[in-house]
Order: C-alpha cells, then structure tokens, then sequence
C-alpha cells in the first residue's frame, strides 16, 4: 500500500518532531498529513514553536502509531521544501470546519509542504532479516 493510501485509510495518531538551529528538539500533535500532486505531504499548522523551528531546520520528522494493540505505524523523514501562508489551497485542505466568524478570529495559519525524504515502519529498520 502506498503512503497516501495508508493514510487515507488506517486511523490513529500523529507526532511532528522538529528542531532549532541549535537542535533543541521539539515535539507536537499533528493530524495526518495531505498528499499533494507533486509528490509532496503538506501540514497545517499555526505560528508557534514547530513552524518557528522550520525557518531555521528545514528537517522534521512525523511518527504516525495505528490506533489498536501493538505497535504499527509509519515514521516519515521530512525535509521542507516551501510554505504559503492563509491561501485558499490551505483553507480547502482543512478537515476541521469551523463557522465563518470563527475563522476571521484565528491567527494565520502556514502550509508547510515537505518532500519524503525516507519512510520507516513505526518498529524496526523496515528491511527483511
């Protein structure tokens, strides 16, 4: 199954890692990621610490568990590639729908498209033997 796919299907939960330019490292909850035509996964997120850490570290990287017993997931190794900020493009992707009011009183919100770098089960090197 490939990644868009596994995602479009499989429930559970998400963790965006990232660091500063110093490496302090910092971690967040984050939704599942969208898939792009281009072959790039895009995140939305606010301007607080994650976003912050991406001006200075293009590198992150998202840890997806499956909802059930054991351990099964993915861990993908993002690099950023670029970011676009309050666009309809963003807007459009947002799977949480707020009421129009609500949206005019938030602060803005970056798109942050990021290429795979390298894609890992949750458990282990994801090569046989």
């Amino acid at each position: 199954m490939d990644l868009k796919s596994y995602f479009e299907n499989i429930k559970g939960r998400g963790i965006l890692a990232t660091a500063d330019a110093e490496g302090r490292v910092d971690l967040a909850v984050y939704a599942k990621p969208h898939f792009m035509d281009d072959g790039s996964v895009a995140f939305i997120m606010a301007d607080r610490l994650t976003h912050h850490n991406l001006l200075s570290n293009l590198y992150a990287a998202y840890l997806f568990m499956e909802e059930g017993p054991g351990y099964k997931g993915k861990r993908l190794f993002l690099k950023k590639l670029r970011e676009e900020q309050d666009t309809d493009l963003l807007y459009s992707l947002r799977r949480k729908k707020y009421a129009a009011e609500e949206e005019h009183e938030e602060a803005s919100r970056f798109l942050v498209f990021f290429e795979v770098e390298k894609a890992l089960p949750l458990i282990g090197s994801g090569e046989k033997g």
